[in-house]
């Protein structure tokens, strides 16, 4: 059975069959390629006068075109998306952390904690020695975490896509 040109198929082989190029984004002349240019156009490169391009699906996975209810729009040709992601504060939910203390043998004891540090024992404070608004030690709140990217990438499975190009002309409807 004869594909229609332009017909994508996934192959889990390393080499492009007759009549068929890899989805690997490079130029083909229009002169030898009219039909399969006349479908795609420059929607995936090329300068539309002498040559155009072949969609490059390396790395990529596929995602059909238009806008599904509640989803977003994606235009033909379009492409998005990073193997890599640095998140910014106002990405992460909202949440909280220990705060790290280490217990010490106070010199007085109050009833309040206000103005105070906790030291050993559960209602001993010692008085802080330091104006009202003061710093915690470092060590005692910091910030977690780092600002390295991570792994943006589902598992997967590397295999090749091959675009047709000879064929069956697919008639528009």
């Amino acid at each position: 059975m004869d594909p229609f040109i332009g017909q994508l198929l996934l192959v889990p082989y390393n080499f492009a069959p007759k009549g068929w190029a890899f989805c690997s984004g490079q130029l083909l002349p229009i002169s030898q390629n009219t039909a399969l240019f006349s479908l795609l156009g420059t929607v995936y490169g090329g300068d539309g006068r002498v040559t155009f391009g072949l969609p490059n699906l390396q790395g990529r996975i596929p995602v059909g075109s238009g806008q599904g209810p509640g989803l977003s729009m994606y235009d033909l040709g379009q492409t998005e998306g990073t193997d890599s992601v640095t998140l910014l504060a106002t990405e992460i939910p909202a949440h909280t952390h220990q705060a790290q203390s280490m217990g010490g043998r106070g010199v007085t004891t109050a009833t309040s904690p206000i103005g105070n540090f906790l030291a050993d024992g559960v209602a001993d404070y010692a008085p802080a020695n330091s104006p009202v608004n003061s710093s915690l030690n470092p060590q005692a709140v910091s910030i977690a975490g780092g600002s390295a990217p991570h792994n943006n990438l589902m598992p997967y499975l590397a295999l090749n896509w091959i675009i047709a190009l000879q064929g069956i002309f697919p008639q528009r409807p």
